[in-house]
């Protein structure tokens, strides 16, 4: 909770001139396992629903605080992790399979 700015003759530190206290690594990290629960129960939640029948993807992301942003860093880190499989991976392939993803790539 912010500190109320002290009068000039109190003596005591303002907001502005105290350093602000540390975000620790912890904290960031329960704020985040937090977040996770919360994302986490809302989707069971939806999904153990019985009378949902069909499940929207779209809606969870979209009435699910925080989960599209969650669930595009995922997508990112996840395309990093795809991309050095296949960097790792090209050596091995022969001619053909090389020409062939070269021309998918091509292609699009």
């Amino acid at each position: 909770m912010p500190r109320k700015a002290a009068s000039a003759n109190s003596g005591e530190e303002t907001e502005k001139d105290s350093p602000a206290p540390p975000n620790t690594p912890a904290k960031n990290s329960e704020d985040e396992v937090s977040k996770l629960n919360r994302m986490l129960a809302s989707v069971l939640n939806y999904l153990s629903d019985d009378e949902v029948e069909e499940i929207d993807i779209e809606y969870l992301l979209a009435n699910t605080e925080g989960l599209r942003e969650w669930w595009d860093r995922f997508r990112e880190n996840n395309k990093k992790q795809i991309e050095e499989e296949i960097k790792n991976s090209l050596g091995s392939l022969s001619l053909e399979e090389l020409e062939s993803i070269r021309e998918q790539i091509k292609s699009k």
